[in-house]
């Protein structure tokens, strides 16, 4: 029996997962993506992986800059995910962001950052996983810091009542 990519989709989908914007910046010119396929690897060293689509320019950047920063969007952050979910140039125009430790940008408010440079990219299927070693991390640790949630292919948020 053969899954095919549409079945397989809805599968998945019962996994809920955080938002983020992955980017980096390359000579001035600024780069950016929606991911929810990221995940912690190793504590020691600290690695985290981001899987980038093999169609994407901007997984071709930010392979070849060899950094990037995952930003892990809040609920109030919708906005920032549909944005850089799209294609074509003017992402950033109008978006409150600051240089990161290697100058991927950074955005404020971002309930989670991890700037990495990469370890190891593999080509997997249609997508990219790109290792990258954390070397600098920042948490929001306020008690209304909700991330902002995929499911069954639409957004989602926990409540204070969730026990976040």
């Amino acid at each position: 029996m053969s899954l095919d990519s549409a079945d397989f989709r809805k599968v998945i989908g019962n996994f809920a997962s955080g938002v983020t914007v992955v980017t980096t910046d390359v000579d001035g010119a600024l780069h950016g993506l929606t991911a929810n396929a990221v995940c912690s690897v190793s504590l020691d060293p600290p690695l985290v992986l981001v899987c980038l689509g093999a169609g994407s320019r901007t997984r071709e950047v930010i392979v070849s800059s060899g950094r990037y920063a995952i930003n892990v969007l809040g609920s109030g952050h919708r906005s920032h995910s549909e944005r850089f979910a799209g294609t074509g140039d003017g992402k950033f125009e109008g978006v409150n962001w600051e240089p990161g430790r290697f100058g991927s940008p950074v955005f404020p408010g971002s309930i989670a950052v991890c700037e990495c440079e990469i370890e190891q990219s593999i080509e997997a299927g249609d997508h990219t996983i790109v290792v990258g070693r954390v070397v600098e991390a920042t948490a929001a640790n306020g008690p209304h810091d909700l991330p902002l949630l995929w499911y069954r292919g639409s957004y989602g948020r926990l409540s204070e009542e969730d026990g976040a």
